[in-house]
């Protein structure tokens, strides 16, 4: 399995992933990190704050990026180097997020890829974007 070249890319391509966030992915991924904000972990905290019920960790929505970049594009083989994240809207238990890389610049010299980065929600809400710099596999 490997992933594509900086040759093999062109401006417009994409890749797409979907996952259903679930309680127990919100449970592990505070296990995995420490974070245990009881804003992701306690209904009945959360249900006085401003987002009125439990939310994912933001963090857990820009993971879903990693997976679309390490699996699809540029794929297997790839190094990333930065990412920027702007969360948008919140994420529920329930939520069916679909994240988007989008190819928007190369820079063949340095092979290096820009992704414009995307996680939009069930009812077409982007809760997460930004933009990624990806180092392309050489072969």
């Amino acid at each position: 399995m490997s992933g594509k070249t900086i040759h093999e890319m062109k401006i417009g391509d994409s890749a797409s992933m979907a996952k259903t966030v679930t309680e127990y992915d919100i449970y592990q991924f505070a296990g995995v990190t420490g974070d245990f904000n009881p804003v992701h972990i306690n209904e009945a905290y959360a249900s006085k704050t401003f987002f009125k019920s439990r939310i994912a960790h933001g963090m857990l929505s820009a993971g879903f990026i990693s997976a679309v970049i390490g699996m699809k594009l540029p794929g297997t083989g790839c190094i990333y180097l930065s990412q920027t994240v702007n969360f948008r809207a919140p994420v529920r238990i329930g939520d069916t997020i679909t994240t988007t890389a989008e190819v928007v610049e190369l820079f063949v010299d340095k092979n290096c890829v820009r992704l414009k980065t995307t996680c939009t929600n069930q009812e077409g809400t982007v809760v997460v974007d930004g933009k990624a710099l990806i180092l392309a596999p050489k072969k």
